[in-house]
């Protein structure tokens, strides 16, 4: 091997070496709590930019020095967790006699009730089979009430008393009682509802956890960030910016989250069922203490990044269903086919399962 050989090999096997050290570093992020580190609070945004690049190490390596896949194979083994959060591969499986359909839906508050959308979104919802739906960021009116009633028996919402936002939850078995979960914080909305399903009662939990904060401006500017583009000094300066803005917004959504947290714990023994629009990557400190405390189905079910978020080029999902063990997950999916809101609906199939099982993570 000559030198110029030699010495690129050596140059490409350290920047490969590099890449899977800062795909740790960004992938195990999610343990760094943003109360104490806001600034590192999204960072797990750019996982999917370094799986890339890792995959492209891989393939650069298998064409020419093939000894040299060990540190990009090392790299997706040692980031085998937060890559199977961020787009987990699971076997198909039937779903099962006696298992109900569920869905989570941000529906952008029906287009500020434009009559079209409510109509397409009420067509979409009314005709999926779902039994159970809940509903962010929505709006609500005798319009809106009339268009779901004929498929759900049971429609209740909440408000937020600060910003006027509403969230429905409509059910084909009765809803019991409902509470305010988190009152005293005005950033989220959260609310658990008491429903009998088949003469059991489960609690139905709908979030809709602190929002980034950005403008719609600054969300059109956010994806440069994500691709790198720091090449002049304004994009610079705006993107320190609108990291700091991340940061901060990431840091109010602790607090709220270990407030449904205690809630779940307070109902400890009961069935529960957590719906949301998080505002969180898969790859979030968040995320990961919900999903310790409950299990995520699209993770233990789907297959894929599941974009559940698609709004001025922003592709991430922040939409999830959870579930206590007394259910288990089958066949959850993101459903691109309806594209009025800046979110896909995200549903699938729970089942109450026979045993309880203790809940790892």
């Amino acid at each position: 091997m000559d030198k110029v050989k030699k010495f690129t090999m050596h140059m490409l096997a350290a920047a490969s070496a590099v890449t899977v050290c800062v795909m740790l570093a960004v992938g195990y992020s999610y343990k760094l709590n943003p109360v104490e580190h806001p600034l590192f609070a999204n960072v797990g945004l750019v996982f999917p930019i370094f799986l890339l690049i890792n995959g492209g190490f891989l393939v650069l390596f298998l064409l020419t020095w093939k000894r040299l896949t060990l540190i990009p194979l090392a790299g997706y083994v040692l980031c085998y967790i937060p890559a199977h959060f961020y787009s987990p591969l699971n076997m198909l499986h039937s779903t099962p006699d006696g298992a109900i359909k569920v869905m989570s839906y941000n529906v952008y508050m029906f287009h500020n009730g434009d009559s079209a959308s409510i109509q397409k979104i009420a067509d979409y919802v009314n005709g999926s089979g779902a039994s159970i739906v809940c509903m962010q960021e929505a709006a609500f009116s005798d319009v809106i009430r009339d268009a779901f009633k004929k498929e759900y028996e049971y429609i209740d919402t909440m408000r937020n008393g600060v910003n006027g936002e509403v969230q429905i939850v409509l059910s084909k078995f009765p809803i019991l009682s409902k509470t305010r979960i988190n009152p005293e914080l005005s950033g989220c909305m959260c609310g658990a509802y008491e429903v009998l399903i088949d003469g059991d009662r489960t609690t139905v939990i709908n979030c809709h956890f602190e929002t980034s904060g950005l403008t719609l401006e600054e969300r059109s500017e956010f994806r440069n960030i994500v691709k790198g583009d720091w090449e002049n000094r304004s994009v610079r300066q705006d993107s320190k910016r609108m990291i700091v803005r991340l940061g901060e917004a990431a840091k109010r959504r602790v607090p709220q989250v270990e407030g449904v947290i205690r809630y779940i714990e307070s109902r400890k023994g009961e069935p529960i069922l957590l719906f949301g629009d998080f505002n969180d990557t898969p790859i979030s400190y968040c995320h990961h203490l919900l999903a310790r405390t409950l299990t995520d189905c699209y993770v233990t079910t789907a297959n894929g990044p599941g974009i559940s978020y698609h709004y001025n080029r922003i592709y991430v999902r922040i939409d999830n269903v959870m579930c206590s063990n007394d259910w288990h997950p089958y066949n959850f999916t993101v459903d691109r086919s309806i594209n009025v809101s800046d979110h896909y609906p995200l549903w699938g199939f729970v089942k109450k399962s026979l045993h309880n099982d203790k809940k790892t993570h």
